[in-house]
């Protein structure tokens, strides 16, 4: 028998009287690409943590190529020939892409940046080496997580969510990379709620369910509904059927809209599109071709100047120079991509998190906060949208990626808005909760719903919109209807490599 490269006994974790871990056992091969299945709160990321050193085990045995290993730190891992691409990113904002990864890895500059170019070149993962970080939207920081990890050399690649932010013409590349690295003696272990990608990257599968191990498999021995079921423990649900459009009334339309935030950011230029009651319009484009000065446009949190009156309708009103506050008045929510600092305060409870936006909602009266109301609202959030926590005095910052998510979407779909903005609404969000997710998006559109939705997700695209246009290089495509294209038409918009033509009208 050959030893395992990384082996588990007994793993277990606890945070107070809640255990995040029990009793783990886990055996991960040389030479392969294992993946690690569960619900949002199933406890994988605890579970990588504790691998990576950030965490310690209360109690069980971690060994490594045979031997005893206990990790007091990251660094520590990282020395041992362990390398992690976490799913909320650990980069410093003020500083460059190169200054971030010289952190980590030594070397001068422009050697790195040579380096940090060739990598990107080769895994469809390109970003500028010197652009600073603050400026680079969520999809362009975990490019830099992945390369800033490659570049330490790792026996053992710990990737949580690694494709979430690439469109479908990269995933291969990067399916083709780290077969590679595979191949080349490199171990991986590979988080995805994407279960199409694990059965075709993925020789061995652990389930978590609960803090527990239900079962390893492989998982290309079994179809995506019973990898889901072992998951979820029931059955997956059938996705909302859409019904017939009726022409509403327009609720958001952007009318030949050019901004440039920045000398560096992407110039978003003639972008033009409308949002009727009763649809959902999918914006589709990799991550970077503009997606962040476009939400910060139509969330109200950049402002046109003065001069740029008559681009941006709301409800029929003129909303260029309306802040976000402003805009929700007139019955607009929005669910950020960053849910960490813009959807969330990490730092404050969940009943906190809920008076930022639904404060409206008879949880003020005359200036003072009706604590009692806001932490009913907050319950009715938890209950309704499953988000696995202690209660609403847990703080944001303690949900895991996809709980926390939940409970924002939540939030923002109880305000009952007549304009609902979703940026990336599904990301890091498990199987099941992502299906109820878009299923409760799909019956807001039937009731008469405007719904815009920006996501990297094709098939979540599809599934969702009754249109579906792409943004490239600050340039929206015309809107194309769902039912008359297909991903690879898509994806064609999408790195830019087809004439773009009118193939419907909103």
């Amino acid at each position: 028998m050959v030893s395992p490269l990384l082996s588990l006994r007994g793993i277990s974790k606890s945070y107070g009287p809640v255990y995040a871990n029990q009793q783990i056992d886990l055996d991960v091969a040389a030479r392969s690409i294992h993946a690690i299945l569960g619900e949002n709160g199933a406890g994988k990321s605890t579970l990588m943590k504790l691998i990576y050193g950030v965490e310690q085990p209360d109690s069980g045995t971690v060994a490594w190529n045979g031997q005893t290993l206990s990790l007091a730190s990251p660094a520590e891992a990282r020395r041992a020939g362990i390398g992690m691409v976490f799913q909320h990113f650990s980069l410093f904002e003020s500083l460059t892409v190169v200054e971030n990864i010289r952190l980590i890895v030594p070397g001068k500059k422009s050697e790195l940046a040579q380096r940090i170019r060739k990598l990107g070149h080769e895994f469809g993962l390109e970003v500028d080496p010197f652009a600073h970080v603050h400026s680079l939207s969520v999809g362009e920081r975990q490019r830099v997580e992945i390369i800033r990890c490659l570049m330490t050399d790792p026996k053992l690649l710990i990737l949580d969510e690694p494709t979430a932010v690439l469109p479908p013409q990269a995933v291969e590349k990067l399916f083709d990379t780290l077969r590679r690295l595979r191949d080349g003696g490199v171990s991986i272990l590979f988080i995805s709620h994407k279960l199409e990608e694990i059965q075709s990257l993925c020789d061995r599968a652990t389930i978590l369910r609960g803090g527990r191990v239900t079962g390893h498999v492989d998982p290309r021995e079994h179809d995506a509904h019973e990898l889901a079921r072992m998951m979820i423990g029931r059955a997956m649900t059938e996705p909302m059927p859409a019904l017939p459009l009726a022409k509403g009334e327009k609720r958001l339309e952007l009318v030949g809209l050019d901004y440039q935030a920045d000398p560096l950011a992407v110039p978003l230029s003639k972008v033009s599109l409308a949002v009727r009651a009763g649809e959902i319009l999918g914006i589709a484009g990799i991550s970077g071709n503009g997606q962040s000065e476009l939400e910060a446009l139509i969330s109200g949190e950049t402002l046109l100047p003065r001069d740029q009156r008559d681009r941006i309708f709301m409800m029929g009103r003129d909303v260029g120079i309306l802040d976000s506050a402003a805009r929700r008045r007139l019955g607009f929510a929005f669910v950020p991509e960053d849910r960490l600092g813009r959807g969330a305060v990490p730092e404050m409870s969940l009943a906190y998190n809920s008076l930022l936006t639904a404060h409206p909602q008879n949880l003020v009266k005359h200036g003072l906060l009706d604590m009692v109301r806001a932490t009913a609202f907050t319950n009715d959030c938890i209950r309704d949208y499953d988000v696995r926590t202690r209660g609403p005095g847990a703080e944001a910052g303690s949900l895991s990626g996809g709980n926390l998510q939940k409970f924002i979407v939540g939030r923002e779909i109880m305000l009952a808005p007549k304009l609902l903005f979703l940026a990336q609404p599904t990301w890091g969000v498990d199987i099941g909760a992502a299906a109820a997710i878009r299923r409760r998006l799909m019956s807001l559109r039937n009731d008469g719903m405007a719904i815009l939705v920006i996501s990297e997700e094709l098939e979540e695209l599809f599934e969702l919109s009754d249109f579906i246009q792409v943004l490239h290089h600050g340039t929206l495509s015309p809107p194309l209807v769902t039912r008359d294209t297909n991903p690879e038409e898509i994806g064609r918009y999408m790195i830019g490599s087809k004439p773009q033509r009118e193939k419907a009208t909103a």
